[in-house]
Parts: C-alpha cells; structure tokens; sequence
C-alpha cells in the first residue's frame, strides 16, 4: 500500500486546495440559477417527500410481519437516500480525471486531488441530509445509543466512495467504456440490494448476492439504527470492511499501473 500512503500523505499536504476546489465545484454546479446551492438540498428533498407522499399518505402502502417498519414510504427513504448518495459521488469521482485532464496537463497537481474533490463535494450535499433523517425518524429510534454509530456509517461510506471513485477515475481514463459500464451498473445495482424490499422477501438460497453490492452493508446498517433503535449487526460492519479493504486494494493496483501514464491518458 506505498503507493496510496504516499498518495494520502500528498493529499493532506494539500488539504486547503481540496477543500477550496471543493467549495468551488459545489457552486459551480448551480452557478447562474436563483436558488443557487439550494438546489443541491431541494432535488433530493423533494424526491423523498415524493415517496412519503405517494406511498405512506395516497396509497397507504405497508410491509408484512418482519419489516424493520410497516410504512413503504418510510423504508424506501431510508434505503433511497444513501444509494442516491453513493451512485452521486461515485459517477462524479469516476469523470474527475477525465474532467480535469486539462488542468493536470499544465499543473503538477496530485491527481487523486479531484476524485477526492468530487467525493468530498457530494459530501457536502448528501452527510446533512443523511443526518436530518435522525430527526425525521424519532418515532422509530427514539434516541437510542445505536445512533452513535451513525457518524462511523457516514464516515464509512465516504472513504468507500472515495477510493472507488478514484480506482474508477483511473480506469475511465484508461478506458472510457468504464463510465458506461458503471453507469449501467448503478442503474440496476438498486434491485440487487435492501432498498426497495427488505432481505426477507428475497430467495434465502440466493441472499448472498445481495451482498456483491457494496451499499448493502450500509443500507443494512441505515435501516437498523433509524428503523429499530439497533445496532447493526457484525454482518453490516463485515461488508463494511470487506468492500474497503477492496477498493484500496484496487486503487493501490491502478495507481502502481499508471504512475507514468495517467497524464498522457488524459
């Protein structure tokens, strides 16, 4: 793990520009509109109250015997805004590099500086809303101390977009057929995961492939502490692991693979 040591130890050395690039991207990204950065909190807002409204008031839809809760609406938001989360910082830390491929070729930037930008600045959108949910979610926790494991969850799931965003974004520069790949992936990795069905209603004999989607863990973990007050189990913190460990592995791999080529791909 030289390699991605040294990258971390380049990073941190240049942490005000990240977080300055940071700030930047985020208001880029609505530059011109009224609402401004506002629209960064107003899209996924909506689209949760979408669901609460469709689902729990109009319909009045519930889980069977087992579900972590009864309403349909409560349990789609808890799984939907993580995924939404990591589907966003993934996608934007893979087109980083590609993105930025201008700017490294005419400045000695470290290049993992713009997946980790990318990352950090879905962050910055997705970590408040994810914590409003403990608010929104009282009647269900009731402040149990299993929701001090919520700040690890978060923390967890930001280092894992981020070193498969940047293992990605060394890939896509490679190989632009990867943002498809992955594109199409994302798309479908929704029905291989707890967010639309609790694990239950899935085949006992093929639960196991649940757990090729990285966001299971998480999502476990989500609907454990908000929906029931629980810990999540040794299970959630297992995948939690495994998919790290996987990431940095790959990323270490990439990183060693391109060190002299990177720039030229771009």
């Amino acid at each position: 793990m030289s390699t991605l040591v040294s990258e971390a130890a380049a990073l941190w050395h240049a942490r005000s520009l990240c977080w300055v690039l940071t700030q930047r991207e985020v208001a880029a990204r609505y530059a011109g509109t009224a609402l401004g950065i506002a629209w960064a909190y107003v899209q996924p807002l909506l689209t949760i109250a979408a669901y609460y409204l469709v689902f729990d008031v109009v319909f009045a839809m519930r889980l069977g015997d087992g579900a972590p809760t009864r309403a349909v609406g409560a349990y789609l938001i808890v799984g939907m805004l993580p995924w939404m989360a990591f589907c966003d910082a993934v996608t934007r830390g893979m087109g980083s590099l590609v993105e930025a491929g201008g700017v490294l070729q005419k400045n000695a930037l470290p290049p993992m500086l713009f997946p980790v930008r990318a990352v950090l600045a879905s962050g910055v959108v997705f970590a408040p809303l994810l914590l409003l949910l403990v608010f929104a979610y009282i009647p269900q926790h009731h402040f149990s101390l299993a929701l001090l494991s919520l700040p690890l969850l978060l923390l967890l799931q930001w280092l894992l977009c981020t070193v498969w965003g940047a293992a990605l974004a060394v890939l896509a520069a490679a190989l632009r057929d990867t943002i498809q790949v992955v594109g199409f992936s994302l798309s479908i990795g929704i029905f291989l995961s707890p967010v639309l069905f609790p694990v239950h209603l899935f085949p006992a004999d093929w639960r196991w492939v649940l757990w090729l989607n990285p966001m299971t863990a998480w999502v476990s973990g989500y609907q454990a502490v908000l929906l029931q007050g629980a810990w999540p189990t040794w299970s959630v913190w297992l995948g939690c692991v495994v998919w790290l460990a996987l990431g940095a592995g790959l990323l270490e791999l990439v990183l060693q693979r391109s060190r002299d080529q990177l720039v030229d791909w771009l």
